[in-house]
C-alpha cells in the first residue's frame, strides 16, 4: 500500500513502473496479480483454445475443457507469483485439468508397442502416405486422438503452439529429460498413427548404427541438437538403410505440418468468448443486434 496523506491507495501499474525505472522494489498485491492474470486469459485465450482443441476429440469438449481452465485461474490467480510465465502457467492449469479428465481407451497407441515396432530395425512406412495425412488438419487431429494424453500435451505444446522442450517441462510438471522423451516418442506414436500401413520389411545389411539407434536420435537430429560425430553417422545411416528414410521424411513432415495447426486468426467460439467476458466482469454483447460479434475475437476481450 502507498500513502497520500492520510489515504492509503493501491499502486497502479503506472506506480510500479515508476517505481521500478526508480530503482524502487515494490510488491505486487492481489489485485494486481488478479487484474495481471485477467488480462493474461484474455491475451492467451486463442491460444489456449488451439491447445485444448489439439488434445481433445471434439469442439465441445475443447470449449469446456478451456471453460474451465479460465475458471481456474481467475480463482488461483492471487496464487501466481510470477515464477513461469503468465502463458506456461496458464497452460499448466488446462494440462492438469484435461489429464484430471483423460481416461485410457482401447483407440490410444501403447507407448510401449511403439517403442517396440521403432526398435525393429525392419519396421518402416509409407512416407508418402504419412506426410498427405499430416497435411489435413482433420486427419493430424484424428491421429492426435490416437495419442495417450501426456505424449499428445508434450508434442502439440512444442511442435504445434512453439514451445521450447524447457517451456513443455515446466507445463507438464517433469524433468527437461523426460520432456524430451515425451516429444520423441509424441512423434513416433504420432507417424506411426498416421501411417496405418502394413509394416515393410527389408534387409539392411553392413549400415552404419543399428535403425533403433538411428531412429533414436532422429528427434534431436530434427532439433540440430546432435553433435558432429553423431549427426554424421545418423546421415550415413540414413543414406544406406532401406527402411529409415521414409520415418525420417514422415517425421519431418509431421512435424512440419503441426505447425500449421498455430494459426494466429484461430476464430474463438463465440459461446466460449462470452463465458470468459462474464468470468472476467466484461460486457457480453447483444448477437441478435450485432451478429458480426459472435467470431469472439480475443481483440474484444481486451475491450
Amino acid at each position: 500500500m502507498r500513502q497520500t496523506g492520510r489515504v492509503a491507495t493501491v499502486p497502479t501499474a503506472e506506480d510500479r513502473s515508476a517505481d521500478v525505472a526508480r530503482g524502487v522494489a515494490t510488491v505486487p498485491t492481489a489485485e494486481d496479480r488478479s487484474a495481471d492474470v485477467a488480462r493474461g486469459v484474455a491475451t492467451e485465450l486463442a491460444g489456449l483454445y488451439r491447445y485444448a482443441r489439439s488434445i481433445t476429440a471434439n469442439e465441445a469438449e475443447a470449449e469446456d475443457l478451456v471453460g474451465d481452465a479460465v475458471v481456474r485461474a481467475l480463482e488461483r490467480a492471487s496464487q501466481y507469483r510470477g515464477e513461469a510465465s503468465l502463458r506456461t502457467w496458464l497452460h499448466r492449469i488446462l494440462y492438469h485439468l484435461a489429464v484430471d479428465r483423460a481416461r485410457h481407451h482401447a483407440h490410444e497407441l501403447s507407448d510401449a508397442d511403439v517403442e517396440a515396432r521403432w526398435r525393429d530395425d525392419a519396421y518402416s512406412v509409407d512416407a508418402e502416405v504419412v506426410v498427405e495425412r499430416a497435411e489435413s488438419a482433420a486427419e493430424l487431429r484424428n491421429a492426435l486422438v490416437h495419442l495417450p494424453s501426456l505424449y499428445r500435451s508434450a508434442v502439440v505444446l512444442h511442435d504445434a503452439e512453439g514451445f521450447t522442450a524447457a517451456e513443455v517441462a515446466d507445463v507438464l510438471g517433469v524433468s527437461l529429460p523426460a520432456a524430451k522423451q515425451r516429444i520423441r516418442r509424441g512423434r513416433m506414436m504420432l507417424v506411426s498413427a498416421l501411417s496405418q500401413q502394413e509394416e515393410r520389411r527389408a534387409a539392411n545389411a553392413d549400415v552404419p548404427l543399428s535403425c533403433w539407434e538411428a531412429r533414436e536420435r532422429v528427434s534431436s537430429y530434427i532439433d540440430g541438437e546432435l553433435e558432429d560425430p553423431a549427426r554424421a553417422a545418423l546421415e550415413a545411416h540414413l543414406a544406406r538403410c532401406a527402411t529409415c528414410p521414409p520415418l525420417y521424411q514422415a517425421l519431418v513432415g509431421a512435424t512440419t505440418s503441426l505447425g500449421h495447426l498455430h494459426d494466429p486468426d484461430t476464430v474463438i467460439p463465440g459461446a466460449l468468448a462470452d463465458r470468459v467476458r462474464r468470468h472476467l466482469g466484461l460486457e457480453v454483447p447483444d448477437h441478435t443486434l450485432d451478429p458480426a460479434s459472435e467470431s469472439g475475437s480475443p481483440e474484444g476481450l481486451r475491450e
